[in-house]
């Protein structure tokens, strides 16, 4: 497999990429086609496909923000079995991010991602990719190191109609860090960075945001 820098809609793999997130994902979570023209060309975003014999069979995309010391996996998607995508997407990004910290001369703290909780949302069948099944990506990313924050969680639809999006978890994979807690003024500021494309924002995120201002530290929790 090759580790493939998808950066351009024009790039011959993006439009796999793209079949492949409206496959997995429902249509509130991915982003229209020709809207994703300005992102790929963002060097801070970083979309990467495995790619075997031309064909796109993994694809993650994640970016780190150097001023916060985080970074984000905003999706990995696995689209075959029995070829070990997961490891493969892990190990290449695990090493494209160490590169970017280094660049910017810092250690990170860690890594976020949102999950969601099958346990309250039993309707998403992932394109019936059996890798992609919530109880199993959960479980996966809880055996990485993930803990899931503290708080109710909503996230604004992607689809930017004002909408916001429920029963996921936000969560983070401590890099080095000690301790059960992460500072709420750091999720503050990194969800209102990670979100800022996103002009129509539901008041419920607006609402859980004012929350999150209102507290010191938030427990890290198993899940």
């Amino acid at each position: 497999m090759d580790y493939v820098h998808i950066n351009h809609i024009d790039h011959p793999g993006f439009a796999q990429v793209h079949k492949l997130l409206e496959t997995v994902f429902p249509p509130e979570e991915v982003l229209a086609y020709e809207l994703w023209r300005e992102p790929l060309e963002d060097p801070g975003i970083r979309v990467f496909a495995a790619m075997l014999d031309g064909e796109v069979v993994g694809v993650t995309e994640y970016r780190y923000y150097a001023d916060f010391r985080v970074a984000m996996t905003d999706f990995t998607i696995i689209g075959r079995e029995g070829l070990g995508v997961g490891r493969f997407l892990a190990e290449h990004r695990a090493a494209d991010l160490k590169e970017l910290a280094a660049q910017a001369g810092g250690e990170p703290l860690g890594m976020f991602a949102e999950i969601y909780d099958p346990y309250r949302v039993s309707d998403h069948s992932f394109g019936g990719i059996k890798p992609m099944d919530p109880f199993v990506r959960r479980e996966v990313l809880s055996h990485l190191g993930y803990r899931r924050l503290d708080f109710p969680y909503v996230h604004p639809s992607w689809q930017n109609d004002g909408e916001a999006v429920s029963a996921l978890d936000l969560c983070f994979l401590p890099f080095a860090r000690e301790g059960d807690t992460l500072p709420a003024e750091l999720v503050v500021r990194f969800l209102t960075r990670y979100y800022s494309v996103l002009p129509n924002k539901a008041g419920a995120w607006q609402d859980m945001i004012a929350g999150l201002e209102q507290r010191r530290e938030l427990a890290l929790l198993p899940f």
